[in-house]
């Protein structure tokens, strides 16, 4: 015992889920108490992808049987009539749906196959799922995969860190054989290995500490065709509209600042690892996108077709924004032609808006251009939420991750973005309709509406802009505002008479099946200074209190030490603009842009 204990000395053990590590006071190895809803999500997503892969392999062998049943009717016939009618069978009675096509060279085997009657193609084990943890740091997401998960195959965990290498290695021991068995850690750059393991593994997990865009063009290399890929990007300064030239840089796309800046963010993400895969005739399908805490994070599957790719222009668009009224409009990149059963493709047509705004008559900021088709797939949606319910005792965080599936599988899944009620209110300077009578006069006029899970305010609906401003035209005239400037949005805005006489008579649907039922949708924070933490390997002093409590600098730093620690650098994340400052009168030191981000778990 007294080995151990010296063994241990220093040491925390910190348990999530059922794993658990070691966590050394010095903060050499990074951990974030905060990503155990990103941790749980992931979890629970993971669950969902191997069981719909089963489902989905089974449907392909079964889908298989039949083909060579009806290759095997017509023997007499040539190979190439073989062939060519099981390429017929393929196109037209399995009717397989794009994302669970094959890639060409394996389409060409299969055929290849079925026309020679060979052995292989009646049997083909489905191998367990191998997971790719690209950046690990304690090994912590990795563990928690390897013990919770059931079903799944090896587990590699890389960092470009050393110490963080023997952290994990040290916390798979710790685990037992179970962990020893399935999770390997290696010292590793995670763009090289991924680039060398093409096509390897069916999930990999990108989780930086920052950014993620220097690891997508290898990232969705790695993935195998029908694969998973999971990104997180906390560099929401960037995202959001902070710092719209860098945000280019990184992204291929301009933010704009709204209030659905979050939002914005999730889809310039889904557009950024579009593009990454186009380059390898590779699309992308989303499965779930989030936007928690102080981060986004994207569950997409990684396909292999150079036909469906070039349906990419269509789920692109470009976002034109009134910097007066904040009215958004989106302009399409791509359309198709259909002409005689054949589909072309040609640039989307435009401008959808004239230079001046047609409701206030300020002018456009453009944006973009964004991923305009549905980032979630409500059948996911609803098979995660119910295995969530059904394992409620599996997830640490079940209150927050079960609140944010709920609220999603909700959200109207073809309706980019949204408006603000508050926001719309704010431009006209009235008072504002409680959302019930807001969505029963959009429903009443013949629209869809829901919420959305990035913003308790935001309302996503299908209604045009100058429907929008109709009803809120016809809420001020029942309730008069006083006058305004001639020059202000507002007032231009309610000059026009409304063309559409709202109806706000409360409608069926005016309140979702959660809050109908008062199922808790927006959860508070858990604890006080939930949010980032500090980068491993920073001397934690005074200046972290907004992020970790004063009561923890008091525990963990010398005074004499924080009298020694160096000036701010730009490498410091900055802190969550949510969190409560201990020291409101100190002045925030100013940091770099390249390092204004918000840190991610390992």
């Amino acid at each position: 015992m007294g080995d151990v204990g010296d063994k241990l000395k220093g040491y925390t053990v910190i348990r999530e889920g059922e794993a658990e590590i070691l966590m050394h006071s010095s903060n050499t190895v990074f951990f974030n108490k905060t990503q155990v809803n990103n941790r749980d999500m992931s979890i629970a997503v993971l669950r969902a992808f191997i069981s719909r892969r089963k489902e989905e392999h089974a449907s392909f062998l079964n889908k298989r049987v039949k083909l060579q049943k009806k290759v095997s009717e017509g023997k007499t016939s040539p190979v190439e009539e073989k062939t060519a009618s099981a390429m017929e069978a393929i196109e037209g009675e399995c009717e397989m749906p794009p994302e669970q096509t094959l890639n060409e060279s394996d389409a060409t085997k299969e055929l290849s196959d079925l026309a020679t009657g060979s052995e292989s193609t009646q049997t083909r084990e489905l191998k367990p799922p191998k997971v790719l943890e690209a950046l690990a740091a304690s090994g912590l997401r990795a563990l928690r995969y390897a013990r919770e998960v059931e079903g799944i195959g090896q587990i590699v965990a890389l960092d470009n860190d050393k110490t963080s290498v023997e952290a994990c290695k040290r916390n798979i021991q710790f685990n037992g054989s179970l962990a020893c068995s399935k999770v390997e850690a290696h010292l590793a750059d995670a763009r090289i290995y991924m680039l060398t393991h093409q096509r390897e593994f069916d999930v990999v997990d990108v989780d930086p500490y920052g950014s993620p865009s220097i690891f997508l063009d290898s990232a969705v290399q790695s993935v195998a065709d029908g694969g998973l890929l999971m990104c997180t990007a906390t560099d929401l300064a960037v995202l959001c509209g902070g710092n719209g030239e860098v945000c280019y840089s990184k992204y291929g796309s301009y933010p704009l600042k709204g209030k659905y800046c979050h939002e914005m963010a999730l889809r310039i993400l889904l557009a950024c690892i579009e593009s990454h895969a186009n380059r390898y005739k590779r699309y992308i399908v989303p499965v779930l996108s989030v936007q928690m805490d102080f981060y986004i994070r994207v569950f997409v599957r990684i396909y292999t077709s150079a036909s469906a790719m070039k349906n990419t222009p269509l789920k692109l668009s470009y976002v034109y924004q009134c910097v007066g009224c904040d009215s958004f409009h989106l302009q399409p990149v791509g359309r198709t032609v259909t002409k005689n059963n054949s589909v072309k493709y040609a640039p989307g047509f435009g401008p959808v808006v004239p230079q001046e705004c047609m409701d206030c008559g300020k002018k456009f900021n453009m944006g973009g251009p964004i991923w305009s088709a549905p980032i979630h797939d409500q059948e996911w949606v609803s098979s995660i939420l119910s295995g969530v319910k059904s394992m409620k005792e599996s997830y640490p965080a079940y209150e927050k991750i079960s609140a944010v599936l709920t609220t999603i599988s909700e959200e109207l899944p073809d309706v980019p973005l949204f408006v603000s009620l508050h926001n719309l209110c704010a431009t006209l300077k009235c008072t504002s309709p409680s959302a019930v009578i807001f969505r029963s006069a959009v429903l009443n006029a013949g629209y869809r509406i829901s919420g959305s899970h990035v913003n308790p305010l935001g309302l996503k609906s299908d209604a045009p802009m100058d429907v929008i401003w109709d009803i809120m035209r016809c809420w001020v005239k029942a309730h008069p505002v006083k006058v305004q400037p001639a020059d202000q949005s507002g007032t231009v805005i309610l000059s026009k008479e409304p063309k559409l006489q709202a109806n706000f008579a409360r409608a069926v649907a005016s309140l979702s099946k959660a809050q109908a039922k008062k199922v808790a949708r927006f959860l508070p924070n858990p604890e006080r200074h939930w949010g980032p933490k500090v980068r491993a390997g920073r001397q934690i002093t005074s200046k972290h209190a907004s992020l970790l409590g004063l009561e923890n600098i008091n525990g963990s730093v010398r005074h004499e030490e924080e009298k020694q620690a160096s000036p701010v650098t730009p490498c410091e994340p900055e802190p969550s603009l949510d969190q409560e400052n201990d020291e409101p009168d100190k002045k925030r030191p100013k940091i770099g842009e390249e390092h204004a981000t918000i840190p991610s778990c390992g």
